[in-house]
């Protein structure tokens, strides 16, 4: 970690990391460098996005494929479908029946995987670059001949992997249920992020196969993906490779995005749940601002301060010196559509959750009242910086993000522009955002061992 010692400036990362992943560029400003990660960018007639990175440092390549579709697109009654394909994706397609996907890319020396979240799905594979054509020609063949492969029997397949996915992640797994609670409190029903990304049992059990398959009409066609190729390749080769395998595809049906409704929390909701589990933990989580708008960064520099190092605001005095918490951590979520920000904590045995909160609400009303030291800010603006960098070190870290750029941003290069964000904060931002966001009323969550609703969380006045 890197921190700030007393007497002594530390150096930026940017200044320490800055080596041969990136092109640094020494600027007139009080950054000592500038990080630019060059591409070219293609947009093929039906629509497709193609940005390729040159990285010849290593003879590796990846293939980070994004699908402009998540949960939030889903609706009530039909969610889960998003996180479903994630699944299908690999059972197989015209031309590459299942089980040749990961069989012919094993073969290669290269890998892949996917997740889904709340905005978006991406498919990756990586490996050597010689394995390129072969990535290409694979999603390409599951993104124009996918469907007349798909039964009802690869869907109740896939369908019961979700579900036992769902049970091992939620309803089996202590703490399971808290976060499907937390959206649930935090959003009313019509919004798109009131249910979890893998959704519910009801309606996986509900999706018949025509549902599947209009899902996969309306979202994965060319124009509601990008794709990002990074590593050591030529941008001509890429495009060449691209366009030949892609442009047959057609364009999809025109999408219309939910709208979301208005909504806000008026004062603090709170629940309890009964789970299996040996120790308390309390939830608090609020509203807070989409990702990209002008906070997010000041908040996320406020939730390392809270819990990101050993000397953090909350960890440091509940955890190692009162020892009333086993852990605490702030754990700020910034989506496209809206965003949230959430303290954890779970108490030691012999310890209730009101004991917690009431450590927990005289911290934050203090940070809100007096703001962050200098040592505090520099410490958490050094180690954020030095964790962005940390990703760019491999060529999968770059390809994933520029894909996440170009989705929020419209920018594949948008890695100096994002990293000033945070180095731009002050400590009157991070009093502010503590103020402003941390002192409004909240979702309440405890989750307490069965039969001992007497260690859960009250509901306390506002400050």
């Amino acid at each position: 970690m890197i921190g700030i010692s007393s007497g002594r400036r530390i150096p930026s990362a940017s200044a320490l990391l800055c080596a041969g992943l990136l092109t640094c560029a020494v600027s007139a400003s009080a950054q000592t460098s500038h990080l630019r990660v060059p591409y070219s960018t293609d947009t093929l007639p039906n629509g497709l996005i193609l940005v390729v990175h040159e990285d010849h440092s290593t003879p590796i390549v990846t293939v980070s494929t994004l699908r402009r579709v998540g949960s939030a697109d889903e609706k009530p009654g039909r969610t889960g479908f998003a996180h479903l394909y994630e699944h299908l994706m690999f059972m197989g397609s015209e031309h590459a029946p299942y089980p040749m996907f990961d069989r012919l890319l094993e073969a290669a020396g290269a890998n892949n995987n996917a997740y889904t979240t709340e905005d978006r799905t991406v498919y990756y594979e990586w490996g050597p670059a010689t394995a390129l054509p072969l990535m290409l020609w694979l999603e390409a063949d599951r993104t124009g001949w996918f469907l007349p492969t798909m039964d009802s029997v690869k869907v109740d397949l896939q369908r019961d992997v979700v579900k036992n996915e769902r049970r091992q992640s939620y309803e089996n797994q202590p703490y399971g249920l808290a976060n499907e609670t937390i959206l649930r409190m935090l959003y009313p029903p019509q919004h798109p992020y009131h249910w979890p990304v893998i959704g519910s049992m009801a309606d996986l059990t509900a999706a018949s196969l025509e549902d599947v398959k209009d899902f996969f009409r309306r979202y994965y066609a060319p124009d509601n993906t990008t794709m990002v190729v990074a590593g050591d390749v030529k941008s001509d080769s890429v495009r060449r490779l691209v366009h030949g395998w892609f442009e047959r595809i057609p364009r999809g049906p025109s999408i219309s995005r939910p709208t979301l409704p208005g909504f806000s929390l008026q004062h603090d909701t709170t629940a309890t749940l009964e789970d299996r589990v040996q120790l308390p933990r309390l939830y608090y989580t609020w509203h807070t601002v989409r990702r990209g708008q002008q906070d997010d960064a000041p908040l996320r520099i406020l939730a390392y301060i809270l819990t990101g190092a050993k000397n953090g605001r909350l960890t440091q005095p509940m955890v190692y010196e009162r020892q009333i918490a086993s852990d605490v951590s702030a754990i700020p979520d910034h989506k496209r559509l809206d965003g949230n920000f959430t303290i954890q904590a779970t108490a030691r045995p012999g310890k209730a959750l009101p004991e917690l909160q009431v450590f927990v609400d005289s911290e934050l009303t203090r940070l809100a009242q007096t703001g962050p030291t200098e040592r505090e800010l520099q410490q958490a603006k050094n180690a954020t910086e030095a964790s962005f960098l940390s990703r760019l070190e491999t060529v999968s870290g770059k390809a994933e993000q520029m894909n996440q750029y170009l989705y929020y941003t419209g920018e594949a290069d948008y890695f100096q522009k994002d990293l000033d964000r945070y180095l731009a904060v002050t400590a009157g931002d991070v009093q502010r955002v503590a103020r402003q966001y941390l002192q409004r009323p909240k979702v309440i969550l405890s989750v307490v061992p069965e039969g001992k609703r007497n260690l859960a969380a009250e509901r306390r006045m506002q400050p």
